[in-house]
């Protein structure tokens, strides 16, 4: 008996079970059928598709931008007025200048200059030769006129030539009235200009004495010929060197070995002269 009303009460529960049970587990396969159908992007018909919506409105947002340039179409118009009148300005400016530069007058009366020359590279110094090649590690030239002066002088005994200089040129930067009072007391003229070219007047307390002798023999005719050929002398070896030579930097690093690049540079210049 047990066993029968045990098998009636499962019948009974079965029955029960699917009657009442039956349409919940139907709905909810659909509606995980419909999910599925959302997650692989295609449309159910009664169901919001939330993802392919997104998914269509940011479509048309890159079809716009592409077609826009990136921009809402009322931005595209303002920024094309925009150039438009700036290439106007532009273009109104330029007309100016060109009117401006064919009257060939600047607004205080002057006229243009004419065209710049075609570069003429620095002829080759003929007949000058370095003696004495020395490098420093000052930024300045102060003080270098005597150290100089003897390296020349050791350099001439070593070749076996027994005159000295007469007469050392030098510019503005090498002044020094130490060495040049010890220089004139070996018997050699010294002639370095206290100021330097673009200077108007003199330098702030550099007046009397050695200075203003010095400005006394350079302003004459004698002593003005001699320094003027400083300009001829050196000059014409360093720009020689420079942008004939295309040698306007060391190679090596450490005083010494560029002291001996420096001297090679210098022989090579007085083998070619």
């Amino acid at each position: 008996m047990h066993g029968l009303i045990a098998g009636h009460a499962g019948a009974d529960n079965d029955r029960q079970h699917h009657g009442q049970t039956g349409p919940a587990l139907g709905a909810r396969a659909a509606q995980g059928e419909r999910e599925a159908e959302r997650d692989r992007g295609r449309r159910v018909p009664g169901v919001v598709d939330d993802v392919g919506e997104q998914r269509d409105a940011a479509r048309q947002r890159e079809e716009r931008d592409l077609r826009g340039g990136g921009q809402p179409e009322h931005e595209q118009r303002e920024r094309d007025l925009s150039l438009q009148e700036e290439l106007a300005v532009e273009r109104r400016a330029n007309a100016e200048y060109e009117a401006y530069r064919a009257r060939g007058v600047m607004k205080d009366g002057r006229r243009f200059g004419g065209p710049p020359k075609p570069y003429q590279p620095p002829e080759h110094p003929e007949g000058k030769i370095v003696i004495a090649a020395e490098v420093t590690i000052s930024s300045t030239d102060f003080g270098q006129p005597e150290p100089m002066v003897s390296a020349t002088e050791t350099e001439l005994a070593a070749a076996g030539v027994t005159d000295t200089p007469a007469v050392v040129l030098a510019d503005a930067g090498y002044w020094h009235t130490g060495q040049i009072q010890q220089l004139t007391g070996r018997g050699t003229v010294v002639l370095i200009p206290p100021d330097a070219g673009k200077r108007k007047g003199a330098r702030p307390g550099w007046d009397g004495g050695l200075y203003a002798f010095m400005r006394r023999v350079l302003a004459t005719d004698h002593g003005g010929a001699l320094y003027r050929r400083r300009n001829v002398m050196m000059e014409p070896v360093f720009a020689n060197t420079k942008f004939n030579r295309r040698i306007d930097r060391f190679q090596r690093r450490g005083r010494a070995a560029v002291r001996t690049e420096w001297r090679l540079i210098a022989a090579t210049h007085n083998l070619r002269g």
